[in-house]
């Protein structure tokens, strides 16, 4: 049997980080004069205790650290509970959701996938984003700020050890190259913090640099650092057009580079971030799908040159990142620019960064082993030997890759059946399938309201996209081998 009680000690130790993080807009509801501070107070009550409690509990059972299947229990057991308690305000204040919408806020937020269920109601005229109080706004911020936080933590530290997805293949990078530097999981967190925070605040500085009010810097920041897409307008980022786009643009991709990178960067080494395969990859398919729409839609619906560059460049990136900002209606572009947009969605960025979906190692490995296999029809005898960045992809790496390729594609075809059988429309079914698994963002259906909110999705297609978020943000098998009886047998 696993021990549960470490992974209760620790899980204790962040609901009381979660309960103290909760002051923050509980001061600003207070210093604005609303009474909505009121539900912070109480949401950070019920959680410090709780979570003090049961660290108190468990404290007797730490000993060196995590084992293998402790860190499995923990790492899901975080995006799973962490936002149960991250509901709360929610639910005891504005905008006041019932427990299945507090808690999709929740997960939505921590998995940085951007998908709301807050947005002006058609049938009775309440307000949406808009007009909630900042607190709330700075608290759905703070929990996707803190979601992209930990999950470039989780896959430094946990998804190599786990050898899930092929992560293995950047063990010795994450631990014998900072293990000089670095020799502890706590000081490689720190190093990341800093970073993490340093793009934060360069991103809120620019923004409010560009024109953005003090506190829509801030909120923007926290949600474009951790590619989340929460913002505190219906109309998304559509209420910040130009220069602000570009600079959103330019930080969505700095927080999908591996934050491996900046740490050597900030050792002094700048060349193994640009001597990255993912890197270079990454940039040229964000360059190919961009001029891709500008071309074709410029020739088809005859549009002004820089500000298609602009609008693509913008909504390429948003998309293939997991930002899931909304800037134009992009569904007007046509047929093409709509599957370019579906596509980059499923490719995502690099690894060790705060973006989701199936990522460009995973692809680059795959199409290194269709150009091995070609060659071995071609030269039978030969002796090909796989390799990527210059260094040998061992069996393990590739089995590990062809297995998250498989059951990627498993999981999402049983989402957009599942989502169908809910009650959605073909298209509501199989974008929100495409962004839960991917933790993108934005849905399109007829069931999706004006400002992109999914309040009027059927209870059991919310639960299923609460499901396909957590999977998609855990990498899928972390999540899987919980399932399995043997795991909790042996």
């Amino acid at each position: 049997m696993v021990d549960l009680r470490p992974v209760g000690h620790v899980l204790g130790l962040l609901l009381v980080a979660l309960a103290a993080l909760m002051l923050l807009p509980m001061g600003l509801d207070r210093f604005t004069g609303h009474g909505n501070w009121l539900a912070f107070l109480y949401a950070g009550a019920v959680t410090g205790v709780s979570g003090g409690v049961l660290a108190l509990a468990c404290a007797n059972a730490m000993g060196s650290g995590l084992t293998l299947k402790q860190s499995f229990v923990l790492t899901t057991a975080v995006w799973v509970i962490l936002p149960a308690f991250g509901a709360l305000p929610l639910m005891m204040g504005a905008p006041q959701l019932g427990l299945t919408d507090a808690y999709f806020e929740a997960v939505s937020g921590m998995t940085t996938t951007g998908t709301t269920v807050i947005g002006p109601d058609r049938m009775t005229g309440a307000p949406g984003l808009d007009h909630l109080p900042m607190g709330t706004n700075l608290w759905r911020a703070m929990l996707q700020w803190l979601g992209g936080l930990g999950i470039v933590i989780v896959a430094l530290i946990f998804l190599p050890v786990m050898k899930v997805g092929g992560m293995q293949f950047f063990r010795s990078e994450g631990f014998d190259t900072l293990g000089k530097i670095l020799p502890r999981a706590f000081e490689i967190s720190v190093a990341l913090i800093q970073i993490y925070l340093g793009l934060t605040v360069a991103c809120a500085m620019v923004f409010h640099w560009l024109g953005m009010s003090g506190f829509d810097a801030v909120v923007h920041a926290l949600t474009c650092v951790s590619t989340g897409g929460f913002s505190s307008y219906d109309i998304s980022f559509g209420a910040y057009l130009g220069a602000p786009q570009v600079a959103a643009t330019l930080f969505m991709i700095l927080a999908s580079l591996p934050f491996i990178r900046y740490v050597q960067v900030m050792r002094g080494d700048v060349l193994p971030l640009w001597r990255d395969g993912q890197v270079r990859a990454f940039l040229r398919w964000i360059g190919y799908a961009a001029l891709g729409i500008v071309a074709v839609t410029m020739w088809r619906q005859g549009a002004d040159a820089l500000y298609m560059l602009r609008e693509a460049a913008f909504n390429v990136v948003t998309i293939m990142t997991g930002t899931g900002y909304a800037s134009v209606d992009v569904t007007a572009w046509g047929g093409f620019a709509f599957v370019v947009l579906l596509t980059v969605g499923l490719i995502g960025g690099c690894t060790s960064s705060t973006v989701c979906s199936v990522k460009v190692f995973r692809y680059l490995i795959v199409i290194e082993a269709v150009r091995i296999q070609l060659r071995r029809l071609r030269q039978p005898r030969a002796i090909h030997q796989m390799r990527y960045q210059g260094q040998p992809v061992t069996d393990d790496v590739l089995d590990s890759v062809i297995v998250f390729f498989t059951m990627f594609v498993l999981t999402f075809g049983a989402l957009v059946v599942g989502l169908a059988l809910a009650g959605l429309s073909d298209r509501a079914a199989l974008t929100g399938a495409w962004t839960a698994i991917a933790n993108i963002g934005p849905v399109w259906g007829a069931e999706v309201g004006p400002s992109g909110a999914v309040d009027a999705f059927p209870l059991a297609a919310k639960w299923l996209m609460i499901l396909g978020m957590i999977l998609g943000r855990l990498e899928l098998l972390s999540v899987y081998v919980l399932l399995m009886a043997r795991f909790w047998r042996d």
